[in-house]
Formats: C-alpha cells, sequence, structure tokens
C-alpha cells in the first residue's frame, strides 16, 4: 500500500488558481457587458498555469511530478469518462443529422403542455439514472433530445439542461446499482436498503420541490423565441433513442450502449430522407468528437491536477483539518457536518463523487463512531453530499458533458441544477434537526460491517 502523504494546506492552491482563473476571467468580462464573457478563457487553457504550480509543489516536497501527472491524466476513470464523452458527441451528431432529434420533438411537443416540459425531463432522467445506476449514461442519453424540445419550445437551454442533470443525479444518489451508492454503504459498514431509506428522506423532499419549482418555471416560460418544430421527419427515427434507453435500462455497459446507438442511428440514416451515405456517417462522427475537445482536454488534465494535489499532501490535509473540527465536539450533528463536508471537500479536489467517497470513506467512519452516528446515516450523508458537490461543479464530468452536448457554457448551468441545491438544503436541515441519537450497539455495527 503506497505511502500516505504529509499534510500540506499549500497543495491546494493548485486547485484554487485554477478557479479563480475559470470563474475570474468570465466574472469580469460578463461584467463588461460582453453576453459570452465567460468563453474568452477556455478552461483547459485556465488549467495549464495550475498544472505548473502544481508540479513545482510536488517537485519541492521531492516528489516524482512528471510521473504523478501522467498517471493522473492516464486513470481509468478519467480514460472511461474520455470515450463516453467522444461516443456521446458522436451519437448526438449522428441523430441530429438524420432527424432523429427532430422526430423526438415533435412527439415530446405533440404529448406534452409547454409548462410540463421542465419537470417531465426532471423526472425521466431520475427514473433513467435510477434504473441504470450512471449520471453519466443518462445525461448521454437524454440530453440531445431535450436540447431539441427546448429549442422547439422556447425554453431557457440551461434550465432544461439543469433538469436533466438534477435528475440524473437524484438517480444516481439513490440507484442500488450506483457505485457510489455501492462505495458509501461498503466504507461505512452499512446494509443497502437500510441506507436506501435512510437517502430517501432527504432525496424525495428535494426531488417533490424540484419538480414543483420547475412546472412553475415551466408555466412562466419561454423565454427566448420558440424554433418551429420539423413536420417531414418521420416517426420512426426515434428508434435511436428508444434503443438506447432500453438497452441502458437494461444493464448494458454505456460504452457498449452508446456504440450500438451510433451504429443503429448510421445504418437508419440511410433509410431516413435526403440522402445520408457512409461518408456523411463518418463526418458526422468525426464532427461529434470535435465538439468535445474541450471537454476532453479539461478532464484528461484535471485527473492530472487532482492527482498532484493528492500526491503533495491536499486531500490528506484536508481530513486531517475536518478531523479535528469533528473531535472539537460530541454531538451528532457536529458529526454528520463533518462528515458532509470531507465527502464534499473530497469531490471539490478529485471532480468524481465515487473517488470521493473512497478516499474519504474511512475517516468519515471514525467520525460517525466517535459521535454514534449509525452506518446507514454516516453512508446517506456520504453520498448526499458528494453528489450535492458533483451535481454543480462547473468543471466536473456531469455539468461538463451536458454543456458540450448543448454547447453552453458550463458555468450557465450550475445555478440550474437546483435539485442539488434543494438536496443540500434538505441535508442541512436534516444535519441541524434536533433527534435522539439511534446509534445501533457495537455487535450490530460489526454485523453490517460483514455484510
Amino acid at each position: 500500500m503506497p505511502e500516505r502523504p504529509s499534510p500540506s494546506a499549500l497543495a491546494l492552491t493548485p486547485l484554487l488558481l485554477f478557479l479563480s482563473l475559470f470563474f475570474g476571467v468570465g466574472l469580469y468580462f460578463t461584467l463588461q457587458g460582453e453576453e459570452m464573457g465567460f468563453y474568452r478563457l477556455q478552461a483547459p487553457v485556465a488549467a495549464l498555469p495550475a498544472l505548473a504550480l502544481g508540479a513545482w509543489l510536488l517537485w519541492r516536497r521531492g516528489g516524482r511530478a512528471l510521473d504523478t501527472l501522467l498517471e493522473g491524466m492516464g486513470q481509468p476513470n478519467v480514460m472511461l469518462m474520455v470515450l463516453v464523452f467522444l461516443l456521446a458527441g458522436a451519437f448526438a451528431n449522428v441523430s441530429r443529422a438524420i432527424g432523429a432529434v427532430d422526430a423526438v420533438v415533435a412527439l415530446g411537443l405533440g404529448a406534452l403542455p409547454p409548462e410540463l416540459i421542465l419537470p417531465a425531463l426532471f423526472l425521466v432522467a431520475g427514473f433513467v439514472s435510477l434504473a441504470i445506476g450512471t449520471s453519466m449514461g443518462t445525461i448521454a442519453a437524454v440530453v440531445p433530445v431535450a436540447v431539441g424540445i427546448a429549442d422547439a419550445a422556447g425554453l431557457d437551454m440551461a434550465l432544461v439542461l439543469g433538469a436533466v442533470v438534477g435528475g440524473a443525479m437524484f438517480g444516481d444518489n439513490l440507484s442500488i446499482i450506483s457505485d457510489t451508492t455501492i462505495a458509501a454503504t461498503r466504507t461505512q459498514g452499512a446494509r443497502m436498503n437500510d441506507k436506501f431509506r435512510e437517502n430517501l428522506k432527504l432525496a424525495v423532499p428535494a426531488a417533490l420541490a424540484t419538480a414543483l419549482l420547475l412546472a412553475w418555471a415551466g408555466e412562466v416560460a419561454p423565454v427566448q423565441a420558440p424554433v418551429q418544430a420539423p413536420e417531414a421527419a418521420p416517426a420512426w427515427l426515434v428508434a435511436p433513442y428508444v434503443l438506447v434507453l432500453a438497452l441502458a435500462l437494461a444493464g448494458v455497459n454505456v460504452v457498449v450502449v452508446l456504440a450500438i446507438g451510433l451504429v443503429v442511428a448510421g445504418v437508419m440514416g440511410a433509410f431516413a430522407p435526403g440522402s445520408y451515405d457512409p461518408v456523411s456517417f463518418g463526418s458526422d462522427i468525426y464532427a461529434g468528437f470535435e465538439s468535445m475537445v474541450e471537454i476532453t482536454l479539461l478532464s484528461i488534465l484535471i485527473g492530472g491536477l487532482a492527482a498532484m494535489t493528492r500526491a503533495a499532501g491536499g486531500l490528506e490535509w484536508m481530513s486531517r483539518a475536518i478531523a479535528r473540527l469533528a473531535r472539537g465536539g460530541r454531538s451528532r450533528r457536529m458529526g454528520e457536518a463533518s462528515i458532509a463536508a470531507l465527502a464534499a471537500g473530497s469531490d471539490v479536489l478529485t471532480a468524481n463523487n465515487t473517488v470521493a467517497i473512497l478516499v474519504s470513506g474511512e475517516l468519515a467512519r471514525d467520525i460517525a463512531a466517535r459521535h454514534d452516528i449509525t452506518p446507514r446515516r454516516a453512508a446517506a450523508v456520504l453520498d448526499v453530499s458528494a453528489c450535492v458537490a458533483q451535481g454543480v461543479l462547473p468543471y466536473g464530468a456531469q455539468i461538463l458533458l451536458a454543456g458540450s452536448l448543448a454547447g453552453i457554457s458550463p458555468l450557465l448551468i450550475v445555478g440550474k441544477v437546483w435539485y442539488c441545491w434543494a438536496l443540500a438544503a434538505a441535508a442541512a436541515v436534516a444535519i441541524a434537526w434536533p433527534r435522539r441519537s439511534v446509534a445501533p450497539p457495537p455487535a450490530q455495527n460489526a454485523a453490517q460491517s460483514r455484510d
């Protein structure tokens, strides 16, 4: 097992530099009156000074800066995200080219009144994500349809994407086959069904509040001039999306799902109105890849930055600081707040909620034991807090993918993921709400840890 690095608060400065550049430049130009102010500095470029600073800090501590950077950039999780990004971009572009999006838009607008489109997209994304256990796969499948409907109905694109991302995070946080749920229960020694019931107390009120807010927003929308939905697209062109959703619900790996959907969309293009030949198919696939260049580069660079931050002791420093804070009081509230801060902070540093849960799980379990917090409660707080942070990170994979598929800045989506903000409020109220401790005896804790 690799030796844990000595803690260092200075190791957090590269990430702070990246965030300062990413937000600061965009905010400056926006305040200057530029409509596209957040596009003046691309996120991968903003990451370069942070990488240089991170490499220098790690080198000063005697670490292997270049090796650590390359290992972080080439992590299997990072490469999996990159592959999903590329396939999602290709599938979305080919589907749009053959008329599949137009067909779905025409059917969707005909079946739903405008005021119910937003809550419907939220619920559909939540159901799909709950069934397949992955927010990334849900966003890749649902966002292209949502974008077409948003254009045709004249809805605020950022709000539409926020509804889909929120639904995807809702399902991912609750699904019993989600990697975050499995990681949270295993690290805390909790039973899956116990954690699910505990999680429901937080997620359901937040989801209901979000659905009501989206229904209200749908009544005051549209805020843009609606685009006339095409009438010429045959209804059978919705088949690629139906197939993708069906395969996802059947539990097929998201990479396989998108690959099959891409091939089926290309084959159906040959029978669609107009001329769609293999050359067009290949060109559209590559154009889809090109649309994902920014998100792909940023994901790879952030993977390297997170690895150097961890190796330089930034994550260790944060964990110990939170542990000291937790030991300063014995109340259940202090313990749960410390677990929440640990999970959210780890996610900010790693931009991956599963990794955040894994790296903070051992310390969270220790905090729970010290403060008489049940394993199921600790697992729920850990998972919810990482979910909230991941759902609003402008450099997190979920918002980056949604923004890239729609062609808008991820910073415009952050404030519109209402579900994650509602979930944060629900968690804060639950932590602050006075209640009796119901920690199981040590024997039960031990039994649960063996499940």
